[in-house]
């Protein structure tokens, strides 16, 4: 018998072998890498992105299961991703600019969506400016949240002190529409995209109304400039009173200088290739775009990211 059929054989084999091998590694060449992302508050809009994002990524380009951390917003955020708690996560821009130092540096993948500031009131109290707030009810956001940060700011350029001007309380999102539908809060402070479900939800059952914050603005923009003026919309959430004047903060993707180059630009493949999924969880994301999404100051852009911005000839 010739042995040219084994020889022949032999080498198919090897040839088989060799393209299963390049196969699995192409299509799992993600699947080592482990990514907490840092979300934010149940029902906010850093939730719900996260959620979908953990979805698109576990898809293209492959990574396994990303776990989605519920956090108390910005800062806390912040503080998991310089500790390595978290690998990716979401901030907005006045606290990521304000953030300490930790053990790993932080790195932006993308502006995501701006929020706006809401300013919430019941709409049987007569406060229709941030000076009517005294002596009321009010929460200021969750502890280690970017939402206490702006509030306090904001309160701060209107001379008034939470400690001794308000019956102050730090709430999340979800425990402060709770407390304002069981009659326990007068307002609260909430920064995130329009509209937002569970403020939405809470119009459906208690009137509520939103202050006006035009003649806070200038003070606060002149000692923070990372703050931007905006109307809110009547249209937002249906309520009484008219557009209003607020305030706009940027917010970004992070990541820790634990994920490398390549990781950082394939994510971002992802996300760009997922928005409608994105839309879908919050429609804040018809604004992520790969032109505005370099516009990451004061973070600086991953290297991954830099890479993938000139891979699609931003």
């Amino acid at each position: 018998m010739s042995r040219t059929p084994a020889v022949v054989r032999a080498a198919l084999a090897a040839l088989l072998a060799l393209a299963s091998v390049a196969l699995s590694g192409c299509s799992g060449e993600f699947s080592s890498v482990r990514l907490t992302i840092a979300s934010g508050s149940t029902g906010g809009v850093y939730s719900k992105l996260s959620t979908a994002l953990a979805g698109a990524w576990s898809r293209d380009p492959g990574v396994p299961a990303p776990e989605v951390a519920a956090t108390a917003g910005s800062l806390d955020n912040l503080e998991r991703l310089r500790s390595g708690r978290a690998q990716i996560g979401f901030s907005a821009a006045d606290a990521a600019q304000s953030a300490a130092p930790g053990a790993h540096r932080l790195y932006a993948l993308a502006r995501m969506h701006d929020d706006y500031l809401q300013v919430v009131v019941r709409d049987d109290l007569p406060a229709t400016k941030v000076a009517d707030l005294r002596g009321l009810r009010v929460s200021l956001g969750a502890v280690d949240s970017g939402v206490k940060l702006i509030s306090e700011r904001l309160l701060s350029a209107a001379g008034i002190s939470p400690s001794s001007d308000l019956d102050a309380q730090y709430l999340s999102l979800d425990s402060s529409v709770s407390a304002m539908r069981a009659g326990e809060l007068d307002a609260f402070f909430w920064s995130g995209g329009v509209p937002t479900d569970l403020v939405t939800d809470l119009s459906a059952s208690v009137a509520l109304r939103m202050l006006d914050l035009g003649d806070v603005l200038p003070g606060l923009r002149e000692r923070w400039p990372v703050y931007f003026s905006a109307t809110l919309p009547a249209s937002a959430y249906e309520l009484p009173g008219g557009p209003v004047t607020t305030l706009v903060v940027r917010n970004f993707l992070l990541v820790n200088d634990q994920v490398t180059d390549e990781v950082a630009t394939a994510l971002l493949r992802g996300m760009f290739a997922a928005q409608d999924a994105l839309v879908a969880a919050s429609p804040v994301a018809r604004s992520i775009e790969a032109r505005s999404a370099i516009e990451t100051t004061p973070i600086p852009l991953h290297p991954g990211a830099v890479a993938y911005y000139r891979d699609v000839k931003v």
